[in-house]
């Protein structure tokens, strides 16, 4: 029996099948933008055919698909989602607009605001209100919501997000408006505050709702487009699709809270990498995959990638829960262009999948990232995708020809030039990660995956001073066989704001108790096995104007009153974040969080590669180094177990390229991937 994952991304659609015994075999086909099914159908036939059998065999033999999709982001992105009207308390039908009095760049006096998902004309009032104590100061006007749900009827409105002022102290009145849509809209998709964010803080659920009611229908239409092809196509187990957080959660789950799987495609490599640093020994990583449109970078902190509780995403706040990931665009197909002022810039425009780069020879004409590395010597044009496509020559150097022409230089110089540039965007970028957050990046090893990594991972790292970098063999589909190490996972959260000591200890201990119990119900309704409940709390000092997330896990839940066990962990951990707390101030309680995990099986570990002698190169190819010199070529999948590899190299598999620079030196570790000294710069 297989697993298999699925990473759909801009540019390619990437899938992992891993039998009972951990092999794992992979395939790579382009991504089809105007429908990303198609791609997993025809990256399923490329399995199935590495196994020597037909798609409906494959499917057949498969336990388990773990599905990771940018239908949700890309919806968001570029502002393709559903038609969408919004309900809400007479008097805040602009809270979304007012965003809380800021802006991104709040100095920038010329910056616009961004685009609403929701014209104004479609943010209707309705004549209710709940008190933040949950006394109904206005009960809901069935005229007033009769009135409102007519103009949405009369402009054809496909899904609709309510909202009400304090839904989370009491989900009544939307209850009673969800209903009343149902009757009126039966094919609306409705999103209700109470259902998607049942916290505090008005902006962020209400920005939080829209965004789920936005996006909810593309999302929701692409499963179920997926699901039925993958029935007709013989398949019969569950397919899992993977969230912010990191877990996984069906189908339903994952249609009903859209806005869950926003960053679902980059917490697969989140994922994987806390799974590859238990495998390794290392606690400490910092995740750098690069594709061909972006970017994506965190932190793995003794064995564990950070979450934070609001992000921003194309300008829009999504308050929930989701694992801390930047991302940049910043990819093998990234555009260079030269400006006015004769300055080189690189991305963040990409060629995407169609028409992709130039030497991709589907019409492109504008110079990537990958036009510069072929011109550069560093990718073999006969061996992408292990042969399936040939990269053309003629067409990467006159591409690149025209950066040349810009900057009145030759061609190798603009190669060399681009190639730079975007190293030094992505070095920024794992800076954002951690130098700016108080962090020292050269505690970490650099573990670089995705199809582009490998070209850039160890100057990067040179950049950063960094001396470790670390290149799995599954580098160019680690975000599909990170899913597979996921676990269900369903997420609740409750405000019950109030200074601990005010607080009643036996209260607290009942509200987690309850949603233990929840989350607990909604897990078994589509799963049976073992479980886990993680509790934490979103706690601040009394003047402070935001919250910490603090981790329950050690607290003793049998004591009569846990509060001061609690407030105790935030003090601790305030200290950890901010290297100083204040136990003399008062502690407020703001959320309370619980977790839900459903434990899927352990992926079972790849066996180790048998013991050989060190392998020869397959052969030589000159590659630009400030020079052009030659490099020896090795098979990435013939490598022998402790082999040490020195550069100047090139290592290469059908599906990915990692360039070992002058200094640098690789070990094969028993699994087979590359653990690199990074040289110095001067030895570059």
């Amino acid at each position: 029996m297989y697993r298999i994952g699925v990473d759909v991304g801009g540019t390619f659609t990437d899938l992992v099948a891993i039998d009972e015994g951990g092999l794992t075999t992979l395939a790579k086909v382009p991504s089809t933008p105007e429908d990303p099914s198609l791609g997993v159908l025809e990256g399923l036939s490329q399995l199935a055919g590495r196994f020597g059998v037909d798609r409906t065999a494959l499917l057949r033999d498969t336990e388990r698909i773990v599905h990771g999709t940018t239908v949700a982001t890309n919806a968001l992105l570029e502002h393709k989602g559903a038609r969408l009207g919004l309900l809400t308390t007479e008097g805040h039908r602009d809270v979304v607009e007012m965003r809380e009095g800021l802006k991104d760049d709040r100095y920038n006096l010329r910056m616009p605001p961004p685009e609403q998902l929701v014209p104004r004309r479609l943010r209707l009032p309705v004549r209710e209100r709940i008190r933040a104590d949950g006394r109904i100061d206005t009960p809901l006007d069935p005229a007033s919501l009769e009135a409102a749900i007519a103009v949405l009827q009369r402009e054809r409105v496909e899904s609709v997000a309510v909202c009400y002022l304090h839904a989370w102290c009491d989900p009544g009145h939307e209850r009673r408006t969800g209903e009343a849509l149902a009757r009126a809209l039966p094919d609306a998709y409705v999103s209700l505050s109470s259902a998607v964010l049942p916290q505090i803080k008005e902006f962020e659920r209400v920005s939080t709702t829209i965004v789920n009611a936005y996006v909810g229908p593309v999302l929701s239409r692409y499963l179920a487009r997926l699901e039925s092809r993958l029935a007709e196509a013989g398949y019969r187990g569950p397919t899992l699709i993977i969230q912010s957080h990191g877990g996984v959660a069906p189908i339903a789950e994952a249609g009903r809270l859209a806005a869950g799987a926003v960053l679902s495609g980059p917490a697969g490599g989140a994922a994987g990498s806390v799974y590859a640093s238990r495998l390794l020994g290392e606690p400490n990583l910092i995740p750098f995959d690069m594709g061909g449109t972006s970017t994506d970078i965190c932190l793995v902190v003794d064995g564990q990638a950070a979450l934070v509780m609001d992000r921003k995403i194309a300008g829009h706040r999504i308050a929930l829960g989701s694992l801390d990931i930047a991302s940049i665009g910043a990819g093998g197909g990234s555009i260079a262009r030269v400006d006015a002022g004769s300055i080189l810039h690189v991305g963040p425009e990409s060629a995407g999948a169609a028409p992709g780069p130039a030497c991709y020879g589907q019409g492109g004409a504008e110079p990537t990232v990958t036009d510069a590395n072929l011109v550069l010597g560093y990718l073999d044009p006969a061996n992408f995708l292990g042969g399936a496509r040939r990269l053309d020559e003629d067409l990467a150097a006159r591409a690149v020809d025209r950066i040349a022409a810009g900057l009145g230089i030759d061609r190798l110089a603009a190669a060399h030039g681009i190639h730079r540039v975007i190293n030094t965007n992505m070095a920024e970028g794992v800076r954002l990660v951690s130098v700016r957050r108080g962090v020292d990046p050269r505690r970490f090893a650099l573990f670089a995956f995705g199809g582009a990594a490998g070209l850039h991972a160890t100057d990067i790292a040179r950049q950063l001073g960094l001396v470790r970098v670390i290149v799995p063999r599954v580098a160019s589909v680690l975000s599909a066989w990170g899913m597979l190490a996921t676990d269900l996972r369903f997420e609740l959260s409750r405000t019950h704001i109030g200074d601990a000591k005010a607080l009643d200890g036996a209260a607290v201990k009942h509200l987690f108790d309850e949603m233990q119990v929840e989350g607990l119900a909604r897990l078994r309704a589509s799963f049976a096995g073992p479980a886990r409940a993680a509790r934490s709390v979103d706690m601040r000092y009394g003047e402070q104007v935001f919250e910490i997330t603090v981790p329950l896990d050690d607290v003793d839940w049998s004591a009569a009153d846990p509060l001061p066990q609690i407030v105790e962990r935030f003090h601790r951990r305030h200290e950890a974040l901010y290297t100083y707390s204040m136990p003399d101030q008062e502690a407020v309680l703001v959320n309370a969080r619980v977790a839900v995990s459903g434990i899927l099986e352990e992926l079972p570990q790849e066996p180790d590669l048998p013991a050989g002698p060190p392998t020869s190169p397959e052969t030589e190819r000159r590659i630009y180094l400030d020079d052009w010199i030659a490099a020896p070529v090795y098979a990435f999948d013939r490598l022998a177990p402790s082999q040490v590899i020195s550069g100047p190299a090139i290592v290469e598999s059908a599906t990915t390229t990692v360039l070992l620079r002058p200094g640098g030196r690789a070990t094969i570790t028993p699994q087979g991937w590359l653990d690199i000294a990074v040289g110095s710069a001067a030895e570059g």
